[in-house]
């Protein structure tokens, strides 16, 4: 058990970024963040999984939340040795063994074109393909959800094929419809909320995909698979 004490340590005490190794971060009063060393990928995010899995079980840990090659775990209590945390997380880190969620597979229907698709062309020219090339790029891949985050049931998904990678918008949309199915750097996903996205949208996709009054109310979890089924195609 980690003994507590009021007085914290600031961010920079904590743990220096060090090339090929997880950096710890102190984010709040009693917070600490993992970030991962590595790529961007799936064997990466398996061991963030592990990792979320074994800290969840320590009895001093309040909440743990999984996110793209990250963790944040939250302590019941402010403690009192903040780098005997950071030491207990880094070993927890460098002993996890991959862990593979065996999640179901969703199929979302999508509208691509149309009204919502209002960086379809935007996309084209960036990646030098025409609207249905990077339709049927979209729709042909397969996607893991590595994580949820950014609005309630929002899932970051794996897979985009680098073909169709797009930045994010400089400047966000002022108002993009909840719906909207868009691309974001290397990413794709299902906006959950309407108002500004600085992702790029390509479609729509008309299923509820959070709803709150439900037993799981995200209809996506970790470890699932996404496959966007083309329902109509307006180009």
């Amino acid at each position: 058990m980690i003994a507590t004490h009021s007085i914290l340590p600031s961010r920079h005490d904590i743990q220096p970024a060090v090339k090929g190794q997880a950096r710890v971060s102190f984010i709040g009063s009693r917070s600490f963040l993992l970030e991962a060393p590595g790529e961007f990928d799936l064997p990466a995010q398996r061991w963030i999984w592990a990792l979320s899995q074994t800290v969840g079980a320590w009895p001093e840990v309040a909440e743990v939340i999984p996110g793209m090659t990250n963790v944040l775990t939250i302590l019941k209590e402010t403690p009192e040795n903040p780098q005997a945390v950071v030491a207990s997380l880094l070993d927890a880190w460098d002993s996890a063994a991959s862990l593979d969620l065996a999640g179901k597979t969703v199929e979302i229907p999508v509208h691509y074109g149309g009204e919502y698709a209002t960086d379809l062309a935007t996309i084209c020219d960036f990646a030098g393909l025409s609207d249905r090339e990077v339709v049927r790029i979209h729709y042909e891949a397969t996607y893991r959800v590595f994580a949820l985050g950014s609005a309630p049931g929002f899932g970051y998904l794996h897979g985009l094929d680098p073909r169709i990678y797009m930045p994010r918008k400089t400047v966000p949309s002022i108002r993009m419809e909840k719906g909207c199915v868009t691309i974001g750097g290397m990413q794709t996903g299902v906006a959950m909320l309407t108002g500004p996205n600085g992702w790029n949208s390509i479609g729509y996709a008309d299923l509820q995909m959070f709803d709150p009054a439900a037993s799981r109310p995200a209809l996506l979890a970790p470890g699932d698979t996404v496959r966007f089924i083309p329902a109509r195609i307006e180009l």
